[in-house]
C-alpha cells in the first residue's frame, strides 16, 4: 500500500480519536453540572403575613406555588418539609439553586432563604434581683407568681419527671390554650401536665441539612420533646419552674430552686438536637406553632454567628419569627450570645426582641489550696466529689513535658505531658487565652496519670466540672506564686480542699466576660443589649446525670441562662396587666434603670424588681453603646474588671 495513504489513514484515524475523546469530555461535563444542580438542599420560601386565616386555604396556595414550579402536585408533596400558616405564610422545600432562583421571581415570594444551623448559647439568682418569695410584699407574690401566663420555650427540649416541672399548686390550663402534646421517643401525653402543658418537636430542617437520620442509640438522642443535651430543661425551669426544696449541685448551692414565674405553665418547642444543632426551617416552625397555639411569651437562648443578616435581607429565621409573633403580641426574649469580651460581637439585634446579656451574681465556690509551706491560696471549683487525698506532690507542667524543647507542655496541650513524671501528682498548667478550656486540659492531665489540676487562666466567668480528676482554676497572681513555690521547694507538694458555697462578698453584678458585646455591628442606634440579667454559675434543673442519675440539677453559664430570667420577669408583668403590648413589656424593663446599674420597674406600684438595664447613661459608657463598659464599676475600654 502507498505510504503516503497509509499517513492519511492514520491521521484520519487519529482525527477522529480526538473529536470523539473532546465530544466525551463535554458530555460528561453536562452530565456533572446536571448533577451539580439537581442536588437538593432545603429553602425557606418567605412570603410575609398571611392573606387569609384559614391555614388549609394556605397550606393549599403553597402547594399551588410549588407544583407550578416543580410540574405536579406529587412532586410538590415530596419536596416540601414544613407550611408555615399560623403566624406568617411561607414553606420550607427541598430545592435545587436554579429552583430557588426561579420561585424567588413568584409573585408573593418575598425572600427565599438557605436554611442554616445555629446554635445554643450554653436558686440564688431570683433572690439577688429582688424577687423572694418569702416577702409578702414584692412583684413575684404580688402578681401571683405568673399565674395564667404561657411561656414558649424554644431549646434542646425538656426533662418532663424533674421536680421542677410538677404541677402541685398550678392553677388550671388558660382557656385560650391550642397546643398539644406531641408523642415521640420516651415521651407521650402523660409527660404533660398543668405545668408542662405542651410539647412539639421539629426535626425535618436539619435532617436535610445532615443528609441522613438520627440514630437515637448512637448519637444519644430522644427523637421527640425530651431533652438529650440538658439545656432546654435548665432553660425552661429557670424561666417557670415550680418549688424544689433541697435543690443543689453535689452540695453546692444547695437552697429552694424556683423558676422566675413559678405559677406560669410551660410549653416546649424542640428544634435543637445534640451535636447537631438547630436548623432555621425547624426554628420557623416553632415560632409558627407557638403563634398558633396561643403563648405569651417566648424564650430563645439560642443564635447565629456575625456577619449578621440585614432586617430587610430576611434572611435571619429568629429575626423573621419573632417579628411576626411580636405583631401577635407575643413578648420574645433572645440571648445575646457567649462571643464577648470583644465588643460588635452581639447577635439577636432586631429591635423587636428583648436581647439579653449576662452577669455574675454574688455567689462563689472558693476552694483553698494549701502548699507545703502553710501558704494557704485561693481559686474556685466546682468538683466535690473526688477523693480527698491530702497533701499530694506538686508539680509544673512544664518539668513534666514529653519533649523539654516544647513550649505547648506548659499550656497542658493533649500529648504533651510525660506520664511517668505527672502519675500522682497535681499538675499546674497556664492557659494562654480565655478559650482554654479546664474539661480538656483535665483530660490531658489525666491521661498522664495526674491526680489533680491547678489551672492558672486569664479571667473568664463561670465553672465547669472535671469529672476525671479534681481541677481548681485560679489567676495569673495566684497561678504564678504557686508557680514560685515549686521552683523553690525541694519537694512541693500541696493539698486541694473542697469547695464551698459563698454570697455577698463580691461586688456584684460585673457583665459576664462571655457576654457578646454591644454594639450591634449591623445597627449601632438601636443600643443592644436591651438588658443583663444573671448568666453565670446559675442552678436549674437538667437530665439526670452522673452515677446512678443521682445529680439532677446543674451549675451553668451562659447568656443562655440568662434569657430566662428576664422571659420569667416578663411573664409577672403580662400576668399584671394582661393587655400591655411587647413593647410596653420591653419598656418597663430597659426604661428605669438607676445610678447603681440596677432597673427597678413599678409595675405593682413600687420598686420591686431589679434587673441590669444596659442602656442607661448612668450604668453604660459615654456613647451609651460602648459594651465593653456597659457598667459603672464593671468593664473598662480593655475589657477588664475595674476593682
Amino acid at each position: 500500500m502507498d505510504i503516503m495513504l497509509i499517513n492519511r489513514i492514520a491521521t484520519r484515524k487519529n482525527q477522529f480519536f480526538r473529536i470523539l475523546i473532546l465530544f466525551l469530555l463535554q458530555y460528561y461535563v453536562q452530565i456533572s453540572l446536571i448533577s451539580v444542580d439537581a442536588s437538593t438542599n432545603v429553602h425557606i420560601v418567605y412570603m410575609g403575613e398571611k392573606k387569609c386565616e384559614d391555614p388549609i386555604t394556605i397550606t393549599k396556595s403553597h402547594h399551588k406555588v410549588l407544583s407550578t414550579l416543580l410540574g405536579s402536585k406529587e412532586a410538590a408533596k415530596r419536596s416540601i418539609l414544613y407550611s408555615y400558616k399560623h403566624g406568617f405564610s411561607g414553606f420550607a422545600a427541598r430545592l435545587t439553586e436554579t429552583q430557588a432562583k426561579n420561585i424567588a421571581e413568584f409573585p408573593g415570594v418575598l425572600q427565599v432563604i438557605p436554611n442554616r444551623i445555629v446554635k445554643l448559647h450554653t436558686t440564688r439568682s431570683w433572690e439577688f434581683i429582688g424577687l423572694n418569695y418569702h416577702s409578702s410584699k414584692n412583684s413575684l407574690t404580688e402578681s401571683n407568681m405568673g399565674e395564667g401566663t404561657i411561656i414558649g420555650v424554644i431549646d434542646s427540649g425538656v426533662w418532663p419527671e424533674s421536680e421542677s416541672f410538677s404541677d402541685k399548686g398550678m392553677g388550671p390550663i388558660p382557656s385560650h390554650w391550642k397546643g398539644i402534646c406531641q408523642k415521640g421517643q420516651k415521651f407521650n401525653s402523660s409527660n404533660c401536665n398543668k405545668k408542662l402543658i405542651g410539647a412539639r418537636w421539629f426535626i425535618k430542617g436539619l435532617v436535610d441539612m445532615i443528609k441522613r437520620p438520627i440514630n437515637a442509640t448512637e448519637d444519644d438522642e430522644f427523637i421527640s420533646p425530651r431533652d438529650a443535651v440538658g439545656h432546654g430543661t435548665h432553660t425552661a425551669s429557670t424561666a417557670a419552674g415550680y418549688f424544689v426544696d433541697k435543690a443543689n449541685y453535689e452540695g453546692l448551692a444547695a437552697g429552694s430552686a424556683r423558676g422566675g414565674a413559678p405559677l406560669a405553665h410551660l410549653a416546649i418547642y424542640k428544634v435543637c438536637w445534640d451535636g447537631f444543632g438547630c436548623a432555621d426551617a425547624d426554628i420557623l416552625k416553632a415560632f409558627d406553632k407557638a403563634i398558633h397555639d396561643g403563648v405569651d411569651i417566648l424564650s430563645l437562648s439560642l443564635g447565629g454567628d456575625i456577619p449578621l443578616f440585614s432586617y430587610t435581607d430576611q434572611r435571619d429565621s429568629i429575626a423573621i419569627g419573632s417579628f411576626h409573633a411580636t405583631s401577635r403580641g407575643i413578648t420574645v426574649v433572645c440571648s445575646a450570645g457567649n462571643d464577648g469580651p470583644t465588643s460588635q460581637t452581639i447577635v439577636n439585634t432586631a429591635p423587636w426582641i428583648i436581647t439579653v446579656g449576662a452577669t455574675t451574681i454574688d455567689r462563689a465556690f472558693p476552694t483553698a489550696i494549701t502548699l507545703g509551706n502553710q501558704r494557704t491560696l485561693w481559686g474556685q471549683s466546682m468538683d466535690t466529689g473526688r477523693d480527698n487525698r491530702g497533701f499530694t506532690g506538686l508539680t509544673y507542667s512544664e518539668r513534666v513535658a514529653l519533649d523539654s524543647t516544647d513550649d505547648s507542655a506548659k499550656y497542658c496541650e493533649p500529648g504533651t505531658l510525660n506520664g511517668t513524671l505527672a502519675s500522682g501528682k497535681i499538675i499546674l498548667c497556664f492557659s494562654k487565652s480565655d478559650s482554654v478550656d479546664i474539661v480538656n486540659t483535665s483530660l490531658t492531665v489525666a491521661e498522664a496519670g495526674g491526680v489533680g489540676l491547678i489551672l492558672a487562666q486569664f479571667h473568664n466567668d463561670g465553672l465547669s466540672s472535671c469529672f476525671s480528676i479534681s481541677c481548681v482554676k485560679v489567676d495569673y497572681e495566684v497561678g504564678t506564686e504557686i508557680l514560685s513555690y515549686i521552683r523553690t521547694a525541694r519537694s512541693p507538694i500541696a493539698k486541694l480542699s473542697f469547695p464551698k458555697s459563698e454570697i455577698g462578698k463580691w461586688v456584684s453584678p460585673q457583665v459576664a466576660s462571655f457576654s457578646s458585646r454591644g454594639p450591634s455591628s449591623i445597627c449601632p442606634a438601636v443600643l443592644k443589649p436591651d438588658v443583663a440579667a444573671p448568666g453565670v454559675d446559675i442552678l436549674a434543673a437538667v437530665r439526670p446525670f452522673g452515677r446512678k442519675h443521682l445529680n439532677s440539677y446543674a451549675l451553668l453559664s451562659g447568656t443562655s441562662m440568662a434569657c430566662p430570667h428576664v422571659a420569667g420577669i416578663a411573664a409577672l408583668i403580662k400576668s399584671v396587666h394582661q393587655g400591655w403590648s411587647p413593647a410596653a413589656i420591653r419598656s418597663a424593663l430597659v426604661t428605669t434603670g438607676d445610678s447603681n446599674s440596677k432597673l427597678f420597674f413599678s409595675f405593682l406600684g413600687r420598686k420591686s424588681i431589679s434587673i441590669y438595664n444596659t442602656n442607661d447613661e448612668t450604668a453604660a459608657s459615654q456613647n451609651g453603646t460602648d459594651g465593653m463598659n456597659i457598667f459603672a464599676g464593671g468593664f473598662n475600654s480593655q475589657g477588664s474588671k475595674s476593682i
